[in-house]
């Protein structure tokens, strides 16, 4: 009896085999899993190397980046409150150039006032005269 031995066939079977076989794994949910626990390990790992430059830099008494983000946030207030310091010393200034302006047209408007009331007494004093 001699038998027929087939490589196609047999490295067909195999593939189909093969094939099958990978297909059940990547039914199953190792793969999620795998990626689910690469992504924790890769979160713990990131973790761990901030909090270790955080404490370097601390040491080594360096800002870090997040001091940086708080002293510009204070550095941006500070420009704040400095205009606005700058707005309310601008509209005093105007206030008291308004005030000058209008006491020296207060001190005019008096001396005219006195000058209509000297012309006044003089036109009474004319008048009384003439009676």
């Amino acid at each position: 009896m001699t038998t027929n031995f087939n490589v196609f066939e047999a490295w067909k079977d195999l593939y189909n085999q093969s094939s099958n076989l990978y297909d059940e794994k990547i039914m199953e949910s190792f793969p999620s899993q795998g990626i689910g626990q690469l992504l924790d390990m890769n979160l713990q790992f990131k973790k761990f190397i901030d909090e270790t430059t955080e404490k370097y830099l601390e040491l080594g008494n360096l800002p870090s980046r997040k001091d940086l983000a708080n002293l510009s946030s204070q550095i941006v207030n500070v420009d704040t409150k400095v205009d606005s310091l700058e707005e309310l010393l601008e509209d005093k200034l105007e206030s008291t150039d308004n005030q000058v302006s209008f006491k020296s047209e207060l001190s005019e408007l008096k001396s005219e006032m006195k000058n209509l009331d000297k012309k006044l007494n003089q036109i009474l004093s004319i008048l009384k005269t003439k009676e």
